[in-house]
């Protein structure tokens, strides 16, 4: 294809001004509604709470979103990078194997325990839309198993490392797992149990245990323990 005989003009200092101000402005828009979601759900997010929140027109927020529904959605992306940035890049920097599964669920266990007084997205996110078809469902989801997709690999990283058992069933393995994170919610969150992450990090131990090659056993608690 041949190229174009005019180029491209760029913007304006005044334009670019703008619109780094109005990308500013999104930003500031999409922190606070991240905030509310957390504490009221997806479902309690609307465009006229959030122009409340944050001192602008209702047509002000209108303007950066469009819609309610892309609102929920760019909420649930912007919950993904953040829990990206706080749980997976960091883990990424462990040994693969066994190291690197430790350090996802640590970090998730983390995550969690900060939630306690606001909650999970993924979570509050999975009960307001586990009936509900749309695009916020699927955008939700869609994050879901890209975190889910990153825990299976590290499992079955182990396995080829021949750290965890050859006959490991790495979608078993993730369930226990994110079983323990879902029950770590409910009681610390529900039932306000004491000592949840403790119990949380002994099952994760046990999943461990159960599922770890016999000659890899002994060396890795022996490396969690230098850890704490």
């Amino acid at each position: 294809m041949a190229a174009s005989s005019t180029s491209p003009s760029l913007p304006t200092p005044t334009a670019a001004k703008t619109l780094h101000k109005g990308q500013q402005t999104r930003a500031a828009i999409l922190d606070a509604a991240l905030g509310l979601a957390s504490h009221m759900g997806l479902e309690g997010l609307s465009i006229g709470a959030l122009a409340e929140v944050m001192h602008m027109s209702k047509s002000g927020v209108f303007a950066h979103f469009g819609s309610r529904e892309e609102l929920q959605i760019s909420v649930i992306r912007e919950y993904h990078a953040r829990f990206e940035e706080e749980v997976f890049f960091p883990a990424m920097a462990e040994p693969r194997g066994l190291p690197r599964l430790e350090g996802l669920f640590e970090r998730w266990i983390r995550r969690v325990s900060v939630e306690l007084d606001s909650g999970c997205i993924y979570i509050s996110g999975a009960v307001e839309f586990d009936d509900r078809p749309g695009p916020v469902r699927d955008a939700l989801a869609e994050m879901v198993r890209a975190w889910h997709s990153a825990l299976d690999r590290a499992i079955r990283i182990a396995i080829d490392a021949g750290q965890l058992r050859a006959d490991t069933d790495p979608m078993q393995m993730l369930f226990e797992l994110h079983g323990l994170i879902l029950a770590l919610h409910h009681d610390a969150r529900f039932l306000r149990n004491p000592g949840v992450l403790d119990r949380a990090r002994v099952g994760f131990e046990r999943v461990l245990q159960h599922y770890q090659a016999h000659d890899a056993a002994a060396p890795a608690r022996a490396v969690r323990k230098l850890r704490r």
